[in-house]
């Protein structure tokens, strides 16, 4: 098979890449000129540079490929440039889309979210689970969402995409959890918010197996849930906890991170600084919760991902060199 990953240097895109390659698949990468390559260094791909709405580069990119996985997007919550973000993950689908359609690929997997169900407040919801929260929690949280409408649109008018909605995705590279796990691990993370809230959890080498198997077996048209299961944060440091010997970090007090969650944001937005804690990204802790069930895509798909405690362990691992 012959394979175009965009996003191919960010950190699913990357790993699915070197999943394609042990296969033995033929793989192309659309990836922007002034992309970091760091994760492709041991990768035998062939780039395309271009950006995500360059339809001709797009065009050059799905000369004679056969499956499309659509990864690139603009992931960030708190401060972001909301026109960009919505340039990259909505018109920058839509341009993935149209020209899959014009050259005919015989199958596209686009990466999606649990996030553009909404908040399910604490509800465990599976792929019929229709959207009730009325706002967005984000400008992640509405491209995404718009994005997903998009691929379901041409879903509709026979284009053979499949809709991977992971969960939160870990990693040894992984770019959001990673350096937090780095701090915990050097006995440096003393303090932490948000002990109840839950995350949903997927392996990012578990995430993409199960983009080659929705690449088998997906049925177009379809979406499939992608969570190991979920776990509070203060469960999570118990277990790296029990695994490394390193104490739990203490709770910080709620009302401290709210006050400085708006203490922050504005200042970050005068500066043009990402501050650690904004409004967003105290919404997120504290008042949002998605709870899913991936139980279609172990019967559909087959896929059969590694426990969460495995993930985590994993991780611990080597993180710590060990």
């Amino acid at each position: 098979m012959k394979a175009l990953v965009t996003g191919a240097n960010g950190f699913t895109g990357s790993h699915l890449v070197q999943a394609l390659e042990q296969r033995g698949d033929r793989v192309v990468g659309l990836v922007r000129k002034s992309s970091n390559l760091a994760r492709l260094a041991n990768c035998n791909l062939q780039l395309i540079y271009g950006d995500i709405t360059d339809r001709d580069a797009l065009q050059s990119a799905m000369n004679e490929v056969d499956t499309v996985f659509h990864t690139a997007a603009y992931v960030e919550l708190g401060l972001v440039n909301e026109a960009e973000m919505e340039r990259v993950n909505v018109q920058g689908t839509r341009s993935v889309l149209e020209v899959a359609q014009t050259v005919g690929v015989s199958k596209v997997v686009y990466c999606s979210t649990i996030g553009v169900f909404g908040d399910t407040q604490g509800k465990v919801i599976d792929e019929t689970f229709k959207r009730t929260q009325a706002n967005f929690s984000s400008a992640y949280d509405r491209t995404k969402y718009q994005a997903q409408q998009l691929v379901d649109q041409f879903a509709s008018q026979g284009l053979p995409v499949v809709s991977i909605m992971p969960s939160g995705i870990f990693g040894a590279d992984d770019p959001h959890f990673g350096p937090v796990m780095q701090q915990f691990l050097k006995g440096r993370l003393k303090l932490w918010a948000g002990g109840d809230r839950i995350t949903g959890i997927v392996h990012v080498d578990d995430l993409a197996a199960a983009m080659l198997l929705a690449a088998e077996k997906g049925k177009p048209g379809e979406h499939y849930i992608i969570s190991a299961g979920d776990l509070t944060t203060r469960e999570m440091f118990e277990l790296l906890s029990q695994e490394t010997g390193i104490p739990v970090p203490r709770e910080a007090p709620k009302p401290l991170v709210r006050l400085a969650g708006n203490l922050l944001d504005p200042i970050g937005r005068i500066f043009k600084w990402q501050p650690p804690l904004s409004r967003e990204r105290v919404h997120y802790v504290y008042d949002r919760c998605v709870r899913v069930d991936a139980t279609k895509a172990l019967q559909e798909l087959g896929w059969q991902p590694r426990s969460v405690s495995e993930t985590l362990r994993e991780l611990a691992k080597l993180n710590s060199g060990n």
